[in-house]
């Protein structure tokens, strides 16, 4: 089937309307403190879609996001596989450490705070369950081998319960609402990311259709014009009936497997049995409650930080690049280093020079950050050769 074209301009001014006001699109996970690489750019995922491709009335893209826009889905539950590969080594869980993976707990923490226990979607494949039940209601959980990870939010109370070491966090919805930060975890959150995006530097075309665990499904295929971008196309299958998205797939620039690979393997839209949101800490439970004093995340994107002293945005769209200067801290050699963490740093670095000097670019399959030797950063979704073209331009 033939793509279905509409024209950029229009485009943008719909993702703007999604933008502004997300409309009555439902959320299926609580507010919560997560950092993760592949969280902290664009919501990002071959599509692993059921085989056939159903017979749908066209649609355009304009129609498309429209509808996604206009999606009301207040209840579903269902299960999820999220598989994300940004390419980083393994160096003994130097790599989870890098993105901020792995269960920590002792100390001040808990293994079962969202801000830590979220973060592992950022690597490798996970099972999710999910459920919603309006904007009060909502459920995900992360399997794990004979363990579960589980976010709860019920009224006014915000639980996360780490089954492995049975250990529980408390917060209030209030608490949690004030970080404003959410961790994707189902196609639409990585849609509506993915669509704030879209402008004039963006082709989105309908391509097709798809069967998504057992639904009928257009794919919405959103790719950045220019050539300095790492990302290489967005597949997202939404849902013919209800506009919410399916499965969300991101494929870098650079070809090869997804980066990102977020889709629902089943899915129901009936309401969820109230006792799926019901929690009480186990016995014997360690459990730690916010601190209600701590200082709210700073959630705004690089666009609004652009005002804040020493960052700055360079470019539009899907080429953009933040900077900021580490007050001539440049990064110190693996050698230097020394040990695992040296190899770490020799494997993500790549030497380069220009009229700004030396550096080094350190690379994922989606993020690449040029660190010059006196302290200057520069990173985003975009080559290396954008990098430094934007380093020597600035000089």
């Amino acid at each position: 089937m033939a793509p279905y074209e509409s024209d950029d301009s229009t485009l943008a001014e719909e993702a703007d309307d999604l933008r502004a006001g997300r409309r009555k699109a439902a959320r299926y996970v609580v507010p919560v403190a997560v950092v993760g690489v592949a969280a902290a750019t664009i919501g990002l995922v071959p599509a692993l879609a059921d085989s056939g491709d159903p017979d749908l009335p066209k649609i355009s893209a304009q129609e498309l996001i429209e509808k996604i826009a206009a999606s009301d889905v207040q209840q579903l539950s269902g299960t999820v596989k999220i598989t994300t590969d940004l390419g980083l080594p393994d160096f003994g869980g130097l790599g989870d450490a890098f993105t901020g993976g792995g269960s920590r707990s002792g100390g001040d923490g808990s293994s079962a705070d969202p801000s830590t226990k979220l973060t592992e979607l950022a690597t490798g494949t996970h099972t999710l369950r999910v459920a919603s039940d309006g904007p009060d209601k909502q459920k995900v959980s992360v399997l794990e081998d004979a363990a579960e990870y589980s976010l709860i939010h019920n009224g006014k109370d915000v639980w996360g319960y780490d089954s492995k070491s049975n250990e529980v966090f408390h917060s209030t919805a209030d608490e949690s609402a004030k970080h404003d930060e959410e961790a994707p975890a189902t196609p639409k959150d990585f849609a509506d990311d993915a669509l704030k995006a879209v402008d004039d530097t963006t082709s989105v075309t309908v391509d097709g259709t798809a069967q998504v665990a057992g639904r009928d499904a257009y794919r919405l295929v959103i790719k950045p014009k220019d050539d300095g971008s790492t990302v290489g196309q967005i597949t997202v299958a939404v849902d013919a009936k209800t506009g919410m998205p399916l499965k969300f797939t991101l494929t870098p620039s650079s070809g090869g497997a997804a980066v990102v690979d977020a889709g629902f393997t089943q899915v129901s839209f009936a309401k969820p049995a109230a006792s799926t949101f019901d929690f009480t800490p186990p016995k014997g439970a360690k459990v730690t409650e916010e601190d209600s004093t701590a200082a709210p995340r700073d959630k705004r994107g690089p666009e609004e930080l652009g005002g804040l002293d020493g960052l700055n945005v360079i470019g539009d769209g899907w080429d953009s690049i933040a900077t900021f200067d580490t007050g001539g801290q440049g990064i110190p050699s693996g050698s230097e280093v020394g040990g695992d963490f040296g190899g770490f740093l020799d494997s993500l670095g790549d030497k380069v020079s220009g009229k700004f000097g030396e550096g080094t670019v350190f690379k994922t399959r989606l993020i690449n950050a040029l660190i010059t030797d006196d302290g200057k950063v520069y990173v985003g979704a975009v080559t290396k050769d954008a990098l430094v073209k934007a380093a020597d331009a600035a000089k």
